[in-house]
């Protein structure tokens, strides 16, 4: 990245070092062997990285550095136009039918300025009425996802963390919206990256992998 860090001022970690495992039964734990530097694997064997042990490492944080500019990360985008004909009674409706008001309200008037939100005590969904048709209407299905995965009753692990929780109605509102024929990747890309980094522990990857058979579920 055209970088380098100020002297001294890195943090002391324990990094992994992985090494190579061969097997050609993956599914039996005891199959697996260790492959050496430069050893290759046998004909339909399966491969994979494992840690075997830490050493000392270094971090820094970014505002120990020097050197060319940072590149800046994808921020959501807005949808802009309008929204697909009846989708948003069609999803007023199933919100009502889980007893839900949908409300269209300035974004002041919204928690934290956001695009939408929900309130479990007085069941009513929110959404910022100051975004075009079709940022309306994908913010309903983001918050109607929620309704439908995080209520107060849910003991999962999205009850721990936010990001899988957001992750998941994100993810939701991208299959409905392209069901009707509406790109959100814009949105809902950079959207779902920045959540599934933030949870602790997890792989952004995995924390989106984990999320897909609910999310399928759900959209459907």
């Amino acid at each position: 990245m055209g970088r380098w860090p100020e002297k001294d001022g890195g943090y002391r970690i324990r990094g992994p070092v992985k090494a190579r495992f061969a097997s050609a039964t993956p599914r039996d734990p005891a199959s697996w062997r260790r492959l050496g530097k430069w050893e290759k694997p046998r004909p339909g064997e399966v491969v994979r990285r494992r840690i075997v042990s830490v050493v000392p490492a270094y971090v820094w944080d970014v505002s120990r550095t020097h050197g060319a500019p940072l590149p800046e990360l994808p921020r959501p985008r807005l949808l802009e136009g309008e929204a697909p004909a009846g989708l948003w009674e069609g999803l007023t409706e199933q919100a009502e039918s889980l007893g839900f008001e949908v409300l269209r309200m300035p974004r002041d008037r919204i928690e934290r300025g956001a695009n939408g939100c929900i309130d479990f005590e007085t069941r009513q969904v929110m959404v910022c009425a100051d975004m075009d048709p079709a940022a309306q209407v994908k913010t309903l299905a983001h918050e109607l996802a929620h309704v439908r995965l995080d209520g107060p009753n849910q003991r999962d692990d999205a009850r721990e963390h936010r990001g899988i929780s957001e992750v998941r109605a994100e993810s939701v509102a991208l299959m409905i919206a392209a069901a009707h024929g509406m790109d959100t990747s814009d949105y809902t890309i950079p959207y779902v990256a920045g959540w599934a980094s933030n949870v602790d522990g997890k792989d952004p990857v995995a924390v989106v992998r984990a999320t897909g058979e609910q999310v399928r579920s759900t959209a459907f």
